[in-house]
């Protein structure tokens, strides 16, 4: 490909074709990631040299960003062909990026058919399944025979990606059952449609948000699904290949969200300068603000601090402990609660879990600390003081209180989050970590205070 690069910016564009004949020579997918690094001015002229079948096989593989450039690149004709002959659910997530005036002017590429049924689909939110689903599909009748059906599939039907699957309807149009197209192979000719169906059909409702649609996938372990609308009218499926897009797109936007950053409108890549540190700028002043609560906390405890200074120095130790521990248990139950694992119900479950997990590893970090400066008393590696043992134990005790304090705090977060209708994912790892750094210093502290009071303090 890098060769085929070359070629492409020297102004040859036979490459991308086999020579004397119209097949691609390598798949459409790897065409348009070809495309996708040129310059535009060279992106343009290469898709133009692909034969008019392959400029639309390829333009569903290029991004939002680089079909946009193209399509105002080429002939309005050119532009019109392709997309009135794009997948529809390709179609509707061109137009679904873009708005306005820009969406009205290529809203009349479409011929008049494609233009209502692209209206009537923009019409859903764009979080509804409505958006991305294909209108091409296969129906059959169930009073028809095999042989009738196969017949009637090469006369009225072109070779999609939802070809796999057979749609079986009554006479209104309503949904009756699917057939994957193996039945109709290794079934006799003779026989009739209604006999081998299963009844047995799960299907999508236009109205599902996207969510919805992964969920079934997953479930019911399917390569596309039947939509209908609240009739049961099927008037369209939805494949697989779009829904790993939307779980990629939404994994990608929890992660983002679960560092502290608003989720990004477009790639990284993509995203300008100014944009990105708007997406970010609002959660670190958010952080920052609540980080000034733990110089509050410290400043509290001055006198504390001023009388025993070596308690100043494990103040590091303790905020980190707590804040990872409390980012790791929000990180398991954010998660979880994705998968489905658990739900609010589980609270209490999950409540119980976090506190033995926090006690335990609360004793083993406490204990690594205590055993650190007992050694480093003994060995005269540092000086804690005469009352080195009163120290160690208070830090032993305040590494238990701050790593169970922040188990509960990261996996109790999320759920409450997800109860009042937030998304979970917003208590972000850096949110739980500041919040658990300020309840930290005033566990450690009091602590302190109750241990130290009348010898160092």
């Amino acid at each position: 490909m890098k060769d085929l690069k070359t070629k492409i910016l020297k102004g040859d564009f036979s490459g991308l074709l086999e020579s004397g004949n119209d097949k691609r020579l390598v798949h459409p997918n790897d065409v348009a990631e070809l495309i996708a690094t040129l310059p535009d001015e060279y992106a343009v002229q290469s898709f133009i040299s692909l034969s008019k079948v392959t400029q639309t096989v390829v333009f569903a593989y290029l991004s939002f960003d680089k079909q946009l450039h193209i399509i105002k690149g080429i002939s309005k004709d050119r532009g019109a062909d392709i997309l009135n002959h794009l997948p529809s659910d390709d179609r509707f997530s061109f137009f679904s990026n873009i708005f306005g005036v820009e969406q009205s002017y290529f809203l009349e590429y479409l011929s008049e058919k494609n233009r209502k049924e692209t209206h009537n689909f923009l019409g859903y939110p764009s979080n509804s399944i409505a958006r991305i689903i294909n209108t091409d599909f296969s129906a059959i009748s169930r009073k028809m025979t095999i042989g009738d059906a196969i017949l009637h599939l090469r006369s009225n039907h072109n070779d999609t990606e939802a070809i796999n699957v057979i749609y079986v309807v009554d006479e209104n149009g309503e949904l009756v059952d699917d057939i994957p197209i193996r039945k109709l192979i290794l079934n006799e000719p003779q026989k009739s449609i209604e006999s081998i169906l299963d009844g047995f059909c799960v299907s999508l409702n236009i109205r599902d948000v996207k969510e919805v649609a992964i969920d079934k996938f997953k479930e019911y372990d399917r390569e596309v699904l039947p939509v209908v609308n609240d009739k049961n009218i099927l008037i369209g499926v939805l494949t697989a290949d779009d829904v790993l897009d939307i779980a990629e797109q939404r994994d990608t936007e929890d992660i983002q969200k679960f560092g502290g950053v608003e989720s990004l409108d477009f790639p990284y890549v993509k995203t300008p300068l100014f944009s990105l540190i708007k997406k970010r700028a609002g959660w670190l002043i958010v952080l920052f603000v609540g980080e000034m609560l733990t110089a509050s906390a410290m400043g509290y405890f001055d006198e504390e601090i001023s009388k025993a200074v070596v308690l100043a120095l494990f103040i590091p130790l303790i905020i980190s402990s707590g804040g990872n521990s409390g980012s790791q248990a929000a990180t398991l139950i954010i998660r979880a609660m994705a998968l489905k694992e658990i739900t609010f119900k589980d609270w209490w479950f999950v409540m119980k879990r976090e506190l033995i997990s926090g006690l335990v590893l609360g004793i083993m970090l406490g204990t690594i600390g205590l055993i650190r400066i007992i050694l480093w008393q003994q060995f005269h590696w540092f000086d804690y003081t005469e009352h080195y043992v009163l120290v160690a134990i208070t830090i032993f005790l305040s590494l238990i209180g701050i790593v169970i304090w922040g188990t509960i705090s990261g996996s109790m977060i999320p759920i409450i989050l997800k109860k009042v209708g937030f998304d979970p994912a917003t208590s972000s790892a850096p949110f739980v970590a500041t919040l658990v750094d300020v309840t930290g210093l005033i566990i450690y502290f009091s602590i302190a205070a109750i241990l130290l009071k009348g010898t160092l303090l």
